[in-house]
């Protein structure tokens, strides 16, 4: 299923972060994504491919 991503989105992903967060606030989207936990507000860099293979959910603002 095809995602159209956008900035304020909630994206869930297949594996969870430490913190024990499957969901994630996107903050830039292009070639990388930036992304905030909603667990515990630690930002990563992530590659579109990665994220687009791993979303298991989107929910919109």
């Amino acid at each position: 299923m095809a995602y159209h991503y956008e900035i304020g989105d909630i994206v869930k992903l297949k594996k969870k972060h430490p913190c024990g967060s499957f969901e994630w606030e996107i903050l830039r989207v292009g070639a990388d994504f930036r992304l905030k936990c909603t667990g515990c507000a630690h930002q990563v860099m992530m590659p579109r491919t990665i994220v687009e293979k791993n979303t298991r959910g989107l929910k919109k603002p």
